[in-house]
């Protein structure tokens, strides 16, 4: 061995005898660091407990207090009424909305048994314990605003390793948003790399009459880089963290009509989701977020509805949650959400808006139906020649092809022109059904009589038991839409078979049982929109009569 060697031996062996010494004077070892008088920080399980002898010297500049007793405190806007307990540093006892409410006409409440534990501070210790500061904590001079005019906060803050931690919620009059103030300034240098945790665990619960719609669209959302990430749902209450590492946008966990996301002024590092199933049909999912401690002091809770403007107004892409369907068809949805709502400013009445609706769309497609008809008539001129081409040709199907589009150029006729107001109709109704579906402006919009929310069926009996593909329940529009169905194919002026009748049949059949689970709205509008074609094809459309000779001259 040379002496080159032996001398780096001897720098590794000095410096592996120093290192406990080095973090012992870097590093304060002692247990009471993460302990204080007034309050217990919880370690969890997963993580072994270490061993502390060597005391600290407390910072006698702050006095912990020996029993904090937890305080309730109320605060009233014209959207909410909110009672915020001191446990985790300012946590939500209650969130009711005030105007949205159950069918019982009781306010919704989006805080309950399993999403109290929300808004709480957790981090890594030096030391590898996972630290979480649930329990009690001070008071900072806080009083019970009652109903507010303007911002107000409410401070909290706990005393950690001889330094106080601070944390402040901010509310405002006319906003969802409350404002999550954290300063660990003071005790950085117990966390693990200066990043900490904000969390919301419990997600939201169920406030619609049908629990299991309600819960298909519960789901929690870690966004980073335009990407929405989900976790998978689990069968037991152990679920499997998901942890994805990376620029994080915002956390978000929601429920059909509402949702509550943690949105930090700077991105954080990144995101943890997820979740399990509560009984048959509750989902129960949670959210956290890793900040930096000396970067993101403020988060904004928004912890409200879906409103579409109030989501997009955030500018952070919270909008990309929302159900507008597939990409082809969510630039259409949003228009239609939009026209819908504006026309809402001026007729007060959703279902007066569809009609009004309705009627826009007949006039818009009216050239295009108008084409459809005439084409139809066309087809039906042509069809003896169509069937004695049939007959000559039986035998030879090139042949048949080739005669038949000869057919069809000579007398204009187009085989698909019947079908383009139907496939013009198909995006439409699919953006309809979406926005009716899981738009919360339409939560709860009655039109007249039995139609009392355009969001939901049109339900007037409930079946003591489920139909496959109908329900449990039966309403009036999808009977109606059917017989706007049935009568518009007996004046189509095609001559169909008796297959071909009895299939039209089946489908009208078909259609009644499949939308008697869709909105009212949709089926609302599907029915104004088959009536106003009857109409029009009693008096704007050309009679068969008025069809030129020369298409009816035989070959």
């Amino acid at each position: 061995m040379d002496r080159k060697t032996l001398i780096a031996f001897l720098i590794i062996a000095v410096i592996i005898l120093l290192t406990p010494a080095y973090y012992n004077i870097v590093y304060p070892t002692a247990e009471n660091e993460f302990a204080d008088s007034s309050a217990t920080i919880t370690r969890r399980a997963a993580y072994p407990v270490t061993s502390y002898t060597k005391p600290i010297k407390e910072d006698t500049s702050f006095q912990p207090v020996s029993v904090v007793e937890n305080k309730i405190y109320s605060v009233q806007t014209n959207l909410y009424s909110a009672t915020i307990s001191s446990f985790n540093g300012g946590s939500l006892t209650s969130f009711t909305l005030n105007n949205y409410s159950y069918l019982n006409n009781s306010q919704v409440e989006l805080i309950n048994e399993n999403n109290q534990q929300n808004l709480l501070v957790s981090f890594r210790s030096v030391d590898g314990e996972n630290i979480e500061l649930s329990g009690q904590w001070e008071p900072v001079a806080n009083v019970s605003p009652g109903f507010i005019e303007s911002e107000y906060s409410l401070r909290f803050k706990r005393l950690l390793g001889g330094a106080w931690i601070y944390k402040t919620l901010t509310f405002y009059p006319d906003s969802y948003i409350i404002d999550v103030e954290t300063d660990l300034s003071m005790v950085e240098r117990f966390i693990s790399q200066g990043i900490y945790n904000l969390s919301w665990f419990g997600g939201l619960p169920i406030t619609e009459k049908n629990a299991t719609d309600d819960a298909s669209y519960f789901d929690a959302y870690i966004y980073q880089g335009g990407e929405l990430h989900s976790p998978k749902i689990s069968e037991n209450k152990n679920p499997k963290e998901d942890n994805i590492k990376g620029e994080t946008a915002w956390v978000a966990v929601r429920s059909k009509y509402f949702v509550s996301a943690l949105i930090p002024n700077k991105p954080g590092l990144g995101g943890k989701t997820s979740g399990y199933k509560n009984g048959k049909v509750e989902k129960i999912y949670s959210v956290s977020i890793s900040l930096l401690a000396h970067q993101n002091k403020n988060t904004r809770l928004y912890l409200g509805p879906l409103e579409y403007s109030r989501i997009k107004a955030l500018g952070v892409e919270l909008d990309s949650i929302m159900n507008f369907g597939w990409s082809l068809i969510r630039p259409i949805a949003k228009g239609v959400h939009f026209l819908l709502i504006k026309m809402n400013t001026f007729i007060p009445n959703y279902g007066v808006v569809l009609i009004v609706f309705s009627l826009l769309i007949k006039i818009l497609v009216y050239p295009l139906t108008k084409k459809s008809y005439e084409s139809t008539q066309k087809m039906q001129a042509v069809q003896p020649q169509l069937n004695a081409l049939k007959e000559k040709y039986k035998n030879d199907q090139k042949k048949m092809s080739q005669a038949q589009m000869a057919l069809f150029k000579e007398h204009g006729v187009n085989p698909l022109g019947g079908c383009f107001p139907i496939l013009l109709q198909m995006p439409l109704l699919i953006s309809l059904f979406q926005v009716f579906r899981s738009t919360i402006e339409l939560r709860g919009a009655p039109f007249v009589l039995w139609i009392k929310d355009l969001s939901s069926p049109d339900s007037v009996i409930d079946l003591p038991f489920s139909i496959p593909i109908y329900g449990d329940h039966i309403a009036v529009l999808p009977i109606l839409m059917g017989i706007t169905m049935f009568i518009q194919q007996k004046m189509m002026p095609t001559q169909s078979t008796g297959q071909q009748k009895y299939m039209s049949y089946f489908m009208t059949g078909f259609f009644v049982l499949l939308f008697n689970n869709f909105p009212s709205g949709l089926n609302l509008y599907y029915t104004l929109f088959n009536i106003l074609t009857i109409l029009q094809q009693k008096y704007l459309t050309p009679a068969p009569a008025q069809i030129p000779a020369t298409l009816v001259k035989r070959k």
